[in-house]
């Protein structure tokens, strides 16, 4: 019995980072490609497969233009083929075409100017960035946000704000002259500034101080891996009369939820420069098994809205990763256009076939390490 009620807790176990993880990425994928879609559709572009996942075809229908609608065995990830397309990735099947009567080929992906093959191909990473702002904004809009005052508790011994002066009752108002609404907002700025000097304006017995604070550099864990952010070392006040609910019209809403979506952005670009200057390591660097670990986690302990956002903060990522220009992804395609638009004709048949194996190794690379990065910060919690 003993063995049968393991089975059972690591099934559920699974089952509780599995569903939350496969809804979150069915939302983020299928927005990122119903913008391929829309916009090719508007282009006046046949399309030949919508999918929701790769491989083995699991469900499907087709629709009154033809395009097969399916769901794949292989859910990480989804794609649209377009008429002229070789294959999932959109590399351009020039047999096919040639084969095409007149009004087919007008209305296939390769037939289209190199404005709307862009415009196709930069909707997808467009429709993440939208879905992202709608869902930050949609959320405090419907529900507000919970906002604690930034006031100081306590200021821990030894630390970057006691060295500087700060003191408990402090009400920070102000960073570098930037104005802080919440505890949550200091956090955001000091995080992104370790041994940097930032001037930290408090009100302090109705009277407004400037207080120059040089956060200390630290690593913390987090269910994503080892962070390495700045800190002042103070704690937040949990008084009842400190928490407060926000409420959001509309305009303000979709102000944050541009606000929210390009703090991301900025923090995933830093984060990239980071690492590229050797300033980060690649312990943050997550794939499918931690992303699910991350989502069940988040369903558990925040509920679906919290489960909503992360889905908001993935689809960024996703859209991000999109924009790089490798081949095989949309930025590679983007790329190749802006080439060809340079050269006044696109890149060789074979150019762009060696650049699509490239990329395909580069994506292959870059799975195999995050998927071992998440292996290895599983087995360390073990």
């Amino acid at each position: 019995m003993e063995f049968v009620a393991t089975i059972w807790n690591a099934g559920s176990s699974l089952l509780g980072y599995l569903v939350p993880f496969l809804f979150v990425l069915a939302i983020v994928v299928f927005i990122h490609e119903l913008g391929h879609f829309l916009v090719g559709r508007w282009c006046g572009v046949d399309v030949k497969v919508f999918s929701i996942g790769f491989g083995r075809e699991i469900y499907g229908f087709n629709d009154k233009h033809g395009t097969r609608w399916r769901i794949s065995l292989i859910p990480l990830g989804g794609y649209v083929k377009f008429s002229g397309d070789a294959d999932a990735s959109s590399a351009p099947d020039n047999a096919e075409v040639a084969q095409m009567t007149p009004q087919e080929r007008a209305r296939s992906f390769p037939a289209q100017s190199i404005g709307e093959r862009a415009a196709i191909v930069a909707a997808g990473p467009i429709a993440n960035f939208l879905l992202a702002i709608f869902i930050f904004a949609a959320t405090v809009f419907l529900f507000g946000k919970q906002v604690l005052i930034p006031r100081v508790d306590q200021v821990r011994a030894d630390s970057a704000a006691e060295r500087a002066g700060l003191q408990a009752g402090d009400l920070v108002v102000a960073i570098d002259g930037q104005p802080i609404g919440s505890f949550n907002d200091m956090q955001r700025v000091i995080s992104v500034r370790p041994n940097e000097v930032v001037s930290v304006t408090v009100e302090r017995a109705g009277a407004k101080l400037t207080i120059p604070v040089t956060p200390a550099l630290v690593e913390t864990t987090s269910p994503l891996g080892k962070q390495r952010i700045g800190v002042i070392g103070v704690e937040a006040s949990r008084k009842a009369e400190d928490w407060k609910v926000q409420r959001f019209g509309p305009l303000e809403a979709l102000r944050n939820g541009v606000s929210e979506t390009w703090f991301v952005v900025e923090r995933t670009y830093d984060y990239i420069g980071k690492l590229v200057s050797g300033r980060e390591s690649t312990d943050q660097l997550s794939g499918p098994i931690r992303i699910a670990q991350v989502s069940g986690l988040v369903a558990s302990n925040g509920g679906f809205l919290a489960l909503i956002n992360l889905a908001a903060i993935l689809s960024v990522s996703i859209g991000l990763m999109n924009l790089l220009p490798v081949p095989m992804l949309d930025g590679g395609h983007l790329m190749f256009y802006a080439i060809e638009t340079l050269r006044g004709r696109p890149l060789s048949e074979r150019a762009q076939e060696i650049g699509a194996r490239i990329g395909l190794s580069l994506v292959l690379l870059l799975m195999l390490f995050v998927t071992w990065n998440d292996i290895l910060h599983v087995r360390s919690l073990l």
